[in-house]
């Protein structure tokens, strides 16, 4: 009894209905979030600034698990040598073509990426899990560099960034394949790792948010250029697709984990 006191009504309400109940609740609260984001924002690019800044949050609960814990254990080493090399190639794209607050962004969290690779390589190279992660990066590289190749915006400016931006919107869209793998290898998921990829979970709500929201503000003018040869904007809704529901499943158990007061997620073999 002196749980549930201590749990909010609602999470404790919530605990005790049926998982259909449960499933339409969390999808009502993701379109009643869209609406209120449609209603609120008015620069659409905001959302692309606040996905850069939920991923750099998440990079901090690592900082911290680094730092604090002095382990690595529960982390992949090829999704944050992905992130790295999508960065690079996106923070060189944008130096070239925008160099605003998405270059300073992208520069930041390459910074930290790099020192989390650092720590994973070289100070707590004992702690990690090496044998179990172990999906293959050039499953992600070799695809997305093929895709880029054949579907890539047309910019007349900067013609020669067109194609590397192309690929960090697509490896960026299966980065994460690696950690996520690694957590089903492990079965059990420490607190801060879950936090860190939750975090991406929502970098990736906002952006999906904001192809959403562009969809039904423009009426889908973006996909009538399909018909004159254009895929891009196709190419780039589907990646920011893709990688929804890639990490939804995460997000599912997470929620999951959190409305059943479990501080250890499990995830499904």
């Amino acid at each position: 009894m002196e749980k549930k006191k201590n749990l909010p009504v609602v999470v404790w309400w919530l605990r005790r209905q049926p998982m259909k109940v449960k499933v339409t609740v969390v999808a009502s609260l993701m379109v009643a979030c869209l609406v209120a984001l449609k209603l609120t924002v008015k620069n659409h690019g905001h959302f692309f600034v606040a996905s850069e800044l939920s991923h750099a949050v998440g990079l901090l609960v690592l900082g911290y698990k680094l730092i604090r814990q002095r382990t690595c254990s529960g982390l992949s080493l090829k999704t944050q040598e992905l992130t790295a090399i999508f960065l690079v190639a996106r923070f060189l794209s944008s130096t070239i073509s925008e160099q605003n607050i998405h270059t300073m962004l992208d520069f930041v969290t390459l910074v930290s990426t790099a020192w989390v690779i650092y720590m994973m390589r070289v100070k707590l190279r004992a702690t990690y899990a090496k044998d179990l992660d172990n999906f293959p990066i050039y499953y992600v590289v070799v695809p997305c560099i093929i895709l880029a190749v054949l579907v890539h915006p047309y910019i007349p400016t900067s013609r020669h960034i067109e194609m590397p931006f192309a690929f960090a919107v697509y490896a960026e869209a299966l980065a994460v394949l690696p950690q996520l793998r690694l957590m089903q290898n492990m079965k059990m998921i420490e607190p801060f790792t879950a936090h860190y990829v939750f975090a991406l979970g929502v970098a990736r709500f906002l952006a999906w948010a904001h192809w959403i929201i562009q969809t039904i503000d423009t009426r889908g003018a973006f996909f009538y250029l399909i018909g004159s040869g254009s895929f891009w904007f196709l190419a780039i809704f589907l990646a920011e697709v893709v990688q929804s529901f890639i990490l939804v499943d995460f997000c599912y158990y997470y929620i999951k984990s959190f409305i059943e007061g479990q501080l250890v997620m499990t995830m499904p073999v």
